[in-house]
């Protein structure tokens, strides 16, 4: 389809296509229901090999780089630099919020195979390399910070639970 365009025509109509896919994604994410991102779906469930998050901790050294990467904070979003709130439903939210960017990023990544049918298979790989190296880390990212904040969310319940106990034996 572009292969027969000149060196810069490729190059700028690859651009295009990237930045209409991914402006595209984002625009359905923020349109996409809530619903749709519930961590309990079989999508955003742990995988035996990922080992709870470890997987990601010791094969990939993600705790050393992953603060590095640059974050986008909707109004109202949530920083993966500090938690405001310890509250069930906060943690819930901003669960919720990573399985929105983990299907963010891997939908982004799909362009990648549009750039392999659209341009030659060296201009191709080239553009689905840079693609996959702009997502991949960030859905990682994602999968992993969830494993932590479903851990904190079981520990507030135990909390909450042992709290509510102590009352009841007082009251």
């Amino acid at each position: 389809m572009l292969r027969d365009l000149s060196g810069l025509q490729i190059f700028l109509w690859s651009v295009i296509i990237i930045a209409a896919w991914h402006v595209a994604v984002f625009l359905a994410c923020v349109k996409i229901p809530t619903a749709f991102f519930d961590a309990t779906k079989s999508r955003y469930l742990p995988k035996k090999w990922e080992k709870g998050g470890r997987w990601y901790r010791d094969n990939l050294k993600i705790q050393l780089w992953k603060d590095k990467l640059p974050q986008h904070i909707g109004k109202g979003g949530f920083s993966k630099a500090h938690l405001t709130d310890v509250s069930i439903e906060y943690l819930d939210e901003f669960i919720m919020e990573t399985c929105r960017g983990e299907w963010m990023h891997l939908t982004n990544c799909l362009c990648g195979v549009v750039m392999l049918v659209v341009n030659s298979l060296g201009i191709g790989l080239l553009f689905a390399f840079l693609i996959l190296l702009g997502n991949l880390p960030f859905a990682v990212i994602q999968r992993y910070n969830r494993f932590r904040l479903q851990i904190l969310r079981k520990r507030r319940l135990r909390e909450l639970r042992t709290t509510e106990a102590m009352e009841t034996v007082t009251a």
